[in-house]
């Protein structure tokens, strides 16, 4: 997300001076590839980048069509091919085995329907919507390549399809991509003709809420901002929760923890850091958040601190059996020998960052297939944990 809000950024200023841009996206990735589809690179008239498609291997090229694309004012999608042995693969040094597929756009200043006033509003307001795109067109479909349609859990559908049938389908399909949070391209079969069309999940930052003000916090507190998370710190000393130690908290909050349902929105995508070092505290902000919708909760400490503080909420009288609920992690972070606050947090980011994207934060040498794809193993380790029922405290985006 830090990417994206950087295009977006830079875009604006671009508005501003009513500067020339175009926008190159993977739409499409068939093997291996170094960014995945979705991957952005914002390019100005005058030759400035922000963002990347790959490694550093298209970029050029892609910089190169992208001036064609200004000049003619006309989308197009480029292929770069590495499983061939043609000499686009030995001019570009792609050594990913994979097909890409990038469109390269002009980006029009079109007021309040356009592009990246979408993309805006989902990022500002941290609204999940669809964005889905046509990529390639064959027969008499009535749709060219550029067109959209946009779809978001607040506002009303957008799109400038020109055919119905075509349209109906990817609202059809967006609306399914929205609940699963998924993105692919797929390809629409219909009475007139294909129309490819990638239709992608855009995510807002992730919200990270810190319990605990102390030392340990402050690299957590930097890297999630590194990733461009929006951070919460909160912690019942006002001495602590201070603009000065930690002037990259999006917001800062001083309440004890049973205050917390209160002073916090919390929703399914939020990720939660418990490092207190008060086991009081831990343990009334575990009895406060258990019933939240949280995606993760971590709790700082040896396994078992956890253990005891896990007993001490499940010996409330709730049903739920936390042990097995694979929302907890604790102790949190994934197993790499970190041992200073700065590794710790490392270790932290890493695994909430698993656990978001479905994988098991082992080393990638021991894995098996393409690197982008989510792990199964870990899709049945999360359906295990997964709790059913009404959530309180907080609920709101």
């Amino acid at each position: 997300m830090k990417e994206l809000q950087s295009i977006i950024n830079a875009y604006r200023e671009i508005e501003q001076k009513n500067q020339q841009a175009a926008l190159a996206t993977v739409v499409k990735v068939t093997g291996s590839a170094y960014r995945r589809a979705g991957a952005r690179m914002l390019i100005t008239a005058d030759g400035h980048t922000i963002g990347s498609v790959s490694g550093g291997c298209l970029e050029r090229d892609v910089l190169n069509q992208a001036r064609r694309v200004l000049q003619w004012n006309e989308p197009r999608v480029v292929a770069y091919d590495s499983m061939s042995d043609e000499d686009i693969t030995w001019e570009f040094n792609l050594g990913c085995n994979g097909i890409v597929e990038v469109l390269i756009e002009p980006l029009s200043h079109r007021g309040e329907h356009g592009l990246m006033v979408f993309l805006t509003e989902c990022l500002q307001q941290r609204q999940v919507g669809v964005l889905a795109t046509v990529f390639g067109v064959e027969g008499a479909i009535k749709a060219k390549v550029g067109n959209r349609l946009m779809l978001s859990e607040q506002w009303a559908v957008r799109h400038d399809i020109g055919d119905g049938d075509l349209a109906e389908a990817i609202l059809d399909d967006s609306q399914h991509r929205l609940e699963s949070g998924t993105s692919k391209a797929t390809t629409f079969a219909m009475a007139t003709g294909r129309a490819e069309v990638f239709i992608e999940v855009i995510q807002p930052s992730v919200p990270i809420v810190i319990f605990g003000a102390g030392h340990d916090a402050v690299p957590l507190v930097r890297f999630a901002k590194e990733l461009g998370w929006h951070v919460t710190l909160v912690d019942p000393r006002p001495g602590y929760a201070t603009r000065a130690r930690f002037p990259l908290a999006d917001t800062l909050i001083v309440c004890r923890p049973e205050e917390v349902c209160e002073r916090i929105k919390i929703n399914s995508r939020t990720v939660a850091a418990v490092m207190t070092h008060n086991f009081l505290h831990d343990s009334e902000l575990l009895r406060t958040l258990w019933p939240s919708p949280l995606r993760y909760i971590g709790i700082l400490g040896s396994g078992q601190r956890t253990r005891r503080l896990l007993d001490q909420v499940q010996g409330t009288g709730r049903s739920h059996n936390i042990h097995s609920l694979g929302r907890v992690y604790g102790p949190m972070g994934l197993d790499i020998g970190a041992d200073t606050p700065e590794e710790i947090a490392l270790a932290v980011m890493a695994e909430i960052k698993a656990v978001l994207t479905g994988r098991l934060g082992g080393i990638l040498r021991t894995r098996e297939g393409p690197l982008h794809e989510p792990n199964d193993a870990v899709d049945m380790v999360m359906e295990s944990g997964k709790i059913h029922g009404a959530m309180s405290c907080g609920q709101g985006h």
